[in-house]
Protein backbone atom coordinates (compact mmCIF):
# COMPACT_ATOMS: atom_id res chain seq x y z
CA UNK A 1 0.00 0.00 0.00
CA UNK A 2 1.03 3.40 -0.62
CA UNK A 3 2.45 5.78 1.46
CA UNK A 4 -0.36 8.02 3.09
CA UNK A 5 -0.11 11.90 2.54
CA UNK A 6 -1.22 14.36 4.80
CA UNK A 7 -3.53 16.92 3.11
CA UNK A 8 -1.71 19.76 3.92
CA UNK A 9 1.38 18.39 2.68
CA UNK A 10 -0.88 17.09 -0.48
CA UNK A 11 -2.26 20.82 -0.80
CA UNK A 12 1.35 21.84 -0.76
CA UNK A 13 3.00 20.30 -3.48
CA UNK A 14 0.18 21.80 -5.70
CA UNK A 15 1.08 24.49 -5.16
CA UNK A 16 4.84 24.30 -5.72
CA UNK A 17 3.43 22.31 -8.94
CA UNK A 18 3.50 24.35 -12.27
CA UNK A 19 -0.04 25.88 -12.74
CA UNK A 20 -1.00 24.17 -15.77
CA UNK A 21 -5.29 24.63 -16.47
CA UNK A 22 -5.17 20.84 -15.21
CA UNK A 23 -2.82 21.68 -11.92
CA UNK A 24 -5.14 24.96 -11.79
CA UNK A 25 -8.26 22.91 -11.61
CA UNK A 26 -6.92 20.33 -9.47
CA UNK A 27 -5.48 22.22 -7.06
CA UNK A 28 -8.91 24.09 -6.43
CA UNK A 29 -10.44 20.94 -5.69
CA UNK A 30 -8.24 19.81 -3.48
CA UNK A 31 -7.71 23.22 -1.92
CA UNK A 32 -11.83 23.16 -0.96
CA UNK A 33 -11.07 19.23 0.52
CA UNK A 34 -8.77 20.12 2.90
CA UNK A 35 -10.11 23.51 4.61
CA UNK A 36 -7.19 26.39 4.79
CA UNK A 37 -3.83 23.86 4.99
CA UNK A 38 -3.69 24.50 1.00
CA UNK A 39 -1.48 27.39 2.29
CA UNK A 40 2.32 26.04 2.91
CA UNK A 41 3.53 26.78 6.47
CA UNK A 42 6.57 26.81 8.19
CA UNK A 43 6.88 23.27 9.98
CA UNK A 44 6.12 23.89 13.86
CA UNK A 45 9.99 24.04 15.63
CA UNK A 46 11.91 23.39 12.77
CA UNK A 47 14.62 25.81 12.86
CA UNK A 48 15.89 27.72 9.38
CA UNK A 49 18.55 26.96 8.02
CA UNK A 50 21.25 30.11 8.37
CA UNK A 51 24.64 28.77 8.60
CA UNK A 52 26.77 27.75 5.68
CA UNK A 53 27.46 29.52 2.36
CA UNK A 54 28.37 27.19 -0.15
CA UNK A 55 28.47 29.81 -3.28
CA UNK A 56 31.18 31.46 -1.16
CA UNK A 57 33.49 28.31 -1.16
CA UNK A 58 32.57 27.25 -4.73
CA UNK A 59 33.60 30.80 -5.14
CA UNK A 60 37.10 30.60 -4.45
CA UNK A 61 37.84 27.38 -6.12
CA UNK A 62 36.39 27.63 -9.57
CA UNK A 63 37.75 30.51 -12.12
CA UNK A 64 35.83 31.65 -15.41
CA UNK A 65 37.26 31.02 -18.63
CA UNK A 66 38.01 34.73 -19.28
CA UNK A 67 36.15 37.67 -19.09
CA UNK A 68 34.45 40.14 -22.05
CA UNK A 69 33.44 43.62 -21.83
CA UNK A 70 29.52 44.44 -22.65
CA UNK A 71 29.67 47.49 -21.49
CA UNK A 72 31.60 51.32 -21.07
CA UNK A 73 30.05 54.31 -19.16
CA UNK A 74 32.03 57.14 -18.03
CA UNK A 75 35.08 55.08 -18.76
CA UNK A 76 34.29 52.58 -16.56
CA UNK A 77 34.53 49.09 -18.14
CA UNK A 78 31.62 46.61 -16.97
CA UNK A 79 32.48 42.65 -17.47
CA UNK A 80 30.72 39.45 -18.48
CA UNK A 81 32.68 36.39 -15.93
CA UNK A 82 32.22 33.81 -18.87
CA UNK A 83 32.21 29.85 -18.13
CA UNK A 84 32.28 27.45 -21.18
CA UNK A 85 32.14 23.80 -21.39
CA UNK A 86 34.26 21.61 -22.54
CA UNK A 87 35.13 21.87 -26.16
CA UNK A 88 32.99 24.51 -26.60
CA UNK A 89 33.09 26.19 -29.97
CA UNK A 90 32.17 29.91 -31.33
CA UNK A 91 30.26 27.46 -34.09
CA UNK A 92 28.00 26.37 -31.41
CA UNK A 93 24.35 27.50 -30.09
CA UNK A 94 24.45 26.35 -26.54
CA UNK A 95 22.02 27.54 -24.14
CA UNK A 96 23.41 30.59 -22.22
CA UNK A 97 22.33 32.25 -18.33
CA UNK A 98 22.96 35.33 -17.22
CA UNK A 99 23.88 35.22 -13.76
CA UNK A 100 23.52 38.16 -11.60
CA UNK A 101 24.94 38.51 -7.89
CA UNK A 102 22.91 39.92 -4.91
CA UNK A 103 24.25 42.37 -2.45
CA UNK A 104 20.88 44.56 -2.19
CA UNK A 105 22.36 46.41 -4.95
CA UNK A 106 24.94 48.15 -2.73
CA UNK A 107 27.49 45.41 -2.91
CA UNK A 108 28.62 41.82 -4.20
CA UNK A 109 30.90 40.97 -7.11
CA UNK A 110 30.40 37.99 -9.92
CA UNK A 111 32.37 35.66 -8.11
CA UNK A 112 29.09 34.82 -5.56
CA UNK A 113 27.49 33.03 -8.77
CA UNK A 114 30.53 31.31 -9.79
CA UNK A 115 28.74 27.81 -8.50
CA UNK A 116 25.64 28.27 -10.51
CA UNK A 117 28.06 29.13 -13.47
CA UNK A 118 30.98 25.91 -13.20
CA UNK A 119 27.38 23.49 -12.53
CA UNK A 120 26.04 25.19 -15.91
CA UNK A 121 28.91 24.80 -18.12
CA UNK A 122 29.47 20.91 -16.69
CA UNK A 123 25.85 20.36 -18.06
CA UNK A 124 26.70 21.94 -21.52
CA UNK A 125 25.73 25.93 -21.33
CA UNK A 126 27.64 29.32 -21.65
CA UNK A 127 27.10 30.85 -18.21
CA UNK A 128 28.14 34.86 -17.71
CA UNK A 129 28.22 35.83 -14.35
CA UNK A 130 28.03 40.21 -15.03
CA UNK A 131 29.65 43.12 -12.85
CA UNK A 132 27.02 46.35 -12.30
CA UNK A 133 27.02 49.30 -11.19
CA UNK A 134 26.13 49.39 -7.82
CA UNK A 135 23.61 51.85 -6.01
CA UNK A 136 26.09 54.88 -4.89
CA UNK A 137 24.45 57.82 -5.07
CA UNK A 138 27.56 60.41 -4.05
CA UNK A 139 28.91 58.30 -7.56
CA UNK A 140 25.89 59.37 -9.10
CA UNK A 141 24.84 55.49 -9.17
CA UNK A 142 21.40 53.81 -7.96
CA UNK A 143 19.78 50.91 -8.00
CA UNK A 144 18.55 51.94 -11.56
CA UNK A 145 21.92 52.45 -13.10
CA UNK A 146 21.95 48.28 -11.67
CA UNK A 147 18.63 47.66 -13.61
CA UNK A 148 20.06 49.23 -16.95
CA UNK A 149 23.06 47.60 -16.68
CA UNK A 150 21.25 43.85 -16.80
CA UNK A 151 19.17 44.79 -19.11
CA UNK A 152 22.93 46.02 -21.44
CA UNK A 153 24.08 42.49 -20.59
CA UNK A 154 21.16 40.79 -21.98
CA UNK A 155 21.02 42.54 -24.94
CA UNK A 156 25.34 42.31 -25.84
CA UNK A 157 24.55 38.20 -25.41
CA UNK A 158 21.96 38.64 -27.80
CA UNK A 159 24.07 40.88 -30.37
CA UNK A 160 26.98 38.34 -29.77
CA UNK A 161 25.45 35.13 -29.52
CA UNK A 162 26.90 34.28 -33.06
CA UNK A 163 31.19 34.90 -31.14
CA UNK A 164 30.00 33.42 -28.14
CA UNK A 165 28.59 30.18 -29.47
CA UNK A 166 25.54 30.68 -28.27
CA UNK A 167 21.48 30.28 -29.31
CA UNK A 168 20.07 34.10 -28.94
CA UNK A 169 16.34 32.03 -28.52
CA UNK A 170 17.57 30.13 -25.21
CA UNK A 171 18.80 32.52 -23.01
CA UNK A 172 17.88 32.34 -19.23
CA UNK A 173 18.65 35.05 -16.72
CA UNK A 174 19.05 34.50 -13.48
CA UNK A 175 19.95 35.79 -9.72
CA UNK A 176 20.10 36.02 -6.14
CA UNK A 177 18.48 38.54 -3.68
CA UNK A 178 19.35 41.88 -5.87
CA UNK A 179 20.51 39.59 -8.34
CA UNK A 180 17.28 37.80 -8.73
CA UNK A 181 15.48 40.80 -9.13
CA UNK A 182 17.41 42.61 -11.62
CA UNK A 183 17.08 39.44 -13.31
CA UNK A 184 13.18 39.95 -13.25
CA UNK A 185 13.63 43.43 -14.70
CA UNK A 186 15.40 42.29 -17.69
CA UNK A 187 11.80 41.51 -18.47
CA UNK A 188 9.44 44.31 -16.51
CA UNK A 189 11.44 46.81 -16.51
CA UNK A 190 10.17 48.55 -19.54
CA UNK A 191 11.75 51.77 -20.33
CA UNK A 192 14.69 51.34 -18.17
CA UNK A 193 17.55 51.24 -20.51
CA UNK A 194 21.03 52.72 -21.22
CA UNK A 195 20.40 55.60 -23.95
CA UNK A 196 23.86 54.18 -25.82
CA UNK A 197 21.79 50.73 -25.72
CA UNK A 198 20.44 49.52 -29.53
CA UNK A 199 16.63 48.89 -28.25
CA UNK A 200 15.92 46.99 -31.59
CA UNK A 201 17.72 43.77 -29.72
CA UNK A 202 15.53 42.58 -26.96
CA UNK A 203 16.57 42.31 -23.68
CA UNK A 204 13.63 40.35 -22.34
CA UNK A 205 14.87 36.23 -21.58
CA UNK A 206 13.38 33.32 -22.77
CA UNK A 207 12.79 31.92 -18.99
CA UNK A 208 13.73 33.11 -15.44
CA UNK A 209 15.56 31.52 -12.38
CA UNK A 210 14.95 33.61 -9.35
CA UNK A 211 16.85 32.52 -5.77
CA UNK A 212 15.03 34.33 -3.08
CA UNK A 213 14.52 37.35 -4.77
CA UNK A 214 14.04 41.05 -4.02
CA UNK A 215 10.63 40.54 -5.65
CA UNK A 216 8.30 43.17 -3.44
CA UNK A 217 9.87 46.40 -2.65
CA UNK A 218 6.63 47.65 -0.68
CA UNK A 219 6.87 48.41 2.48
CA UNK A 220 5.90 44.68 3.35
CA UNK A 221 9.24 43.70 1.17
CA UNK A 222 12.53 44.68 0.83
CA UNK A 223 14.19 47.97 -0.29
CA UNK A 224 11.26 50.22 0.42
CA UNK A 225 13.38 52.74 2.33
CA UNK A 226 16.14 52.81 -0.64
CA UNK A 227 14.01 53.28 -3.89
CA UNK A 228 12.05 55.71 -1.73
CA UNK A 229 8.81 56.98 -3.08
CA UNK A 230 9.98 55.64 -7.00
CA UNK A 231 9.82 51.93 -4.98
CA UNK A 232 6.90 50.63 -7.08
CA UNK A 233 8.88 51.03 -10.69
CA UNK A 234 11.25 48.64 -9.57
CA UNK A 235 8.67 46.22 -7.90
CA UNK A 236 8.22 43.11 -9.55
CA UNK A 237 5.45 41.84 -7.87
CA UNK A 238 3.59 45.05 -8.86
CA UNK A 239 5.03 45.19 -12.53
CA UNK A 240 3.43 41.19 -13.43
CA UNK A 241 1.88 41.39 -17.11
CA UNK A 242 0.88 38.90 -19.43
CA UNK A 243 3.49 37.40 -21.63
CA UNK A 244 6.14 37.38 -19.65
CA UNK A 245 9.05 34.67 -19.79
CA UNK A 246 8.57 31.48 -17.84
CA UNK A 247 9.87 31.85 -14.19
CA UNK A 248 10.83 29.83 -11.49
CA UNK A 249 10.93 31.17 -7.86
CA UNK A 250 12.70 29.73 -5.47
CA UNK A 251 12.26 31.19 -2.03
CA UNK A 252 12.42 30.08 2.27
CA UNK A 253 9.30 30.28 3.66
CA UNK A 254 11.57 31.20 7.17
CA UNK A 255 13.23 34.56 4.40
CA UNK A 256 13.26 37.74 6.81
CA UNK A 257 15.00 39.61 4.79
CA UNK A 258 13.14 39.15 0.83
CA UNK A 259 9.82 37.82 3.23
CA UNK A 260 7.66 34.70 1.29
CA UNK A 261 4.42 36.75 1.07
CA UNK A 262 6.40 38.48 -1.57
CA UNK A 263 6.99 35.51 -3.66
CA UNK A 264 3.97 34.30 -3.19
CA UNK A 265 2.18 37.20 -4.54
CA UNK A 266 4.49 37.21 -7.28
CA UNK A 267 3.58 33.66 -8.21
CA UNK A 268 -0.53 34.23 -7.71
CA UNK A 269 -0.10 37.55 -10.42
CA UNK A 270 1.87 35.70 -12.66
CA UNK A 271 -1.00 32.86 -12.68
CA UNK A 272 -3.51 35.50 -12.95
CA UNK A 273 -1.88 36.96 -15.80
CA UNK A 274 -1.61 33.67 -17.75
CA UNK A 275 2.10 33.48 -17.49
CA UNK A 276 3.99 29.78 -16.76
CA UNK A 277 5.63 29.88 -13.38
CA UNK A 278 6.40 27.42 -10.20
CA UNK A 279 6.89 28.49 -7.09
CA UNK A 280 9.55 26.69 -4.93
CA UNK A 281 8.69 27.00 -1.24
CA UNK A 282 11.17 25.78 1.30
CA UNK A 283 9.91 25.14 4.70
CA UNK A 284 13.05 25.87 6.61
CA UNK A 285 14.77 27.99 3.95
CA UNK A 286 16.40 31.56 5.30
CA UNK A 287 17.52 34.06 2.73
CA UNK A 288 19.76 32.47 -0.21
CA UNK A 289 18.85 28.77 1.40
CA UNK A 290 19.09 27.60 -1.96
CA UNK A 291 22.96 28.14 -1.91
CA UNK A 292 23.86 27.49 1.70
CA UNK A 293 25.15 24.04 1.14
CA UNK A 294 26.13 21.80 -1.68
CA UNK A 295 23.40 19.73 -1.02
CA UNK A 296 20.61 22.41 -0.91
CA UNK A 297 22.17 23.53 -4.59
CA UNK A 298 22.05 20.74 -6.20
CA UNK A 299 18.45 20.11 -5.08
CA UNK A 300 17.65 23.52 -6.08
CA UNK A 301 19.69 23.26 -9.42
CA UNK A 302 17.63 19.74 -10.03
CA UNK A 303 14.53 22.16 -9.53
CA UNK A 304 15.61 24.86 -11.96
CA UNK A 305 16.69 22.69 -14.74
CA UNK A 306 13.67 20.75 -14.37
CA UNK A 307 11.35 23.46 -14.48
CA UNK A 308 13.68 24.78 -17.87
CA UNK A 309 12.77 21.65 -19.43
CA UNK A 310 9.73 22.24 -19.30
CA UNK A 311 9.52 25.53 -21.17
CA UNK A 312 11.69 23.92 -23.90
CA UNK A 313 15.15 24.98 -22.47
CA UNK A 314 17.06 21.50 -22.27
CA UNK A 315 20.55 20.87 -20.80
CA UNK A 316 22.82 19.64 -23.41
CA UNK A 317 24.57 17.19 -20.96
CA UNK A 318 22.55 14.86 -18.79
Amino acid sequence: MGSLVSPSRLAAEIYMAPRTPFFAALFIVVAASVSRAADPKPSVGAAPIKKGDFALTRSKEVKPKRLVVYKTIDDRKLELHVFEPAGHKPSDRRPCFLAIHGGGWVAGTPTIMYCVCEDLARRGWVCASMRYRLHKPTEGTTAWESVKDARSAMRYLRTHAAELGIDPNRIVAGGRSAGGHLAAMTALGAGLDEATDDLKVSCVPDALVLFSPVIDTSAEGYGHELLASRWKELSPRHLVKPGLPPTIVLHGMRDTTTPFAGAKAFDEAMHAAGNQAQLIAHQRGSHSYAMRTQELFDEAMGQALAFLKSAGIESPNK
